[in-house]
């Protein structure tokens, strides 16, 4: 009897394997905090400034910092989300989000830059303010474009409105939108990035969506995979 209960545990664990080895994919986060550390370390004083004049006329809004936080909960969403329920859409995801996060760290290496726009203190103190301070001393004000913040927003974005699994789920598409761009605006009111690092974010994501969604995304996918392709239902056409 346990010999048996042994044997249906140990198969049951192969299945789980074999069900999620998609997971394989986000080994990417390794190399990439690997890699961002580094540069964090190394690019401190010596760098080149990205800043507009526009940036000069945006006022600093402590506020943002709560979209601004709530960044982390919304990429993790979407990666979590289509990794369980999705697969085909989590591959379009993961290859929108690291190719993106890979060229960042690529420019950020190649061409160190950073800012001075950041304000040196604050005119009040609340609970924003603390966790704007605490930011600040976490995270420094270099390597900074194109935006991963604005980047990775857009691309979860982009996979939920083009995704069958919210196509009749309208609110939770609009809600996508609004914290979206909430946590767009917040990079440049909290002061962490120039305008100069959101356009470039865009013109990156613009790039992506054609390789992902539009014409190369097939290819995209038969890269991505490992062992035989499974049966699954024709892919539909995906589009804005």
């Amino acid at each position: 009897m346990q010999i048996c209960e042994l044997k249906n545990k140990k198969t049951t664990f192969k299945d789980i394997i074999y069900k999620y080895r998609h997971a394989w994919v986000l080994s990417y986060g390794i190399l990439y905090i690997a890699w961002f550390a580094y540069l964090e370390q190394t690019v401190t004083t010596k760098f080149h400034i990205i800043t507009m004049p526009v940036d000069l006329k945006i006022p600093f809004c402590e506020y943002f910092i709560i979209p601004y936080l709530l960044w982390f909960a919304y990429i993790a969403f979407g990666v979590v989300y289509f990794f369980f329920c999705q697969k085909e859409d989590y591959y379009k995801i993961c290859a929108f989000l690291f190719t993106g996060m890979t060229v960042f760290l690529i420019v950020s290496t190649v061409y160190p830059n950073g800012h001075y726009l950041r304000p040196l203190e604050f005119d009040h103190e609340n609970v924003c303010t603390q966790l704007v301070g605490w930011l600040y001393r976490t995270d420094t004000p270099t390597n900074l474009f194109p935006s991963i913040h604005v980047y990775n927003s857009l691309g979860v974005h982009i996979a939920l409105t083009h995704s069958k699994c919210f196509q009749n789920k309208k609110l939770c598409r609009l809600a996508s939108l609004i914290l979206c761009v909430s946590i767009i605006l917040s990079t440049m009111f909290l002061k962490q990035h120039s305008v100069f690092d959101v356009l470039t974010a865009f013109g990156l994501a613009a790039v992506m969506y054609y390789v992902v969604y539009r014409q190369a995304y097939k290819k995209v996918l038969l890269l991505l995979r490992v062992g035989k392709p499974e049966k699954s239902p024709v892919l539909h056409d995906l589009r804005l």
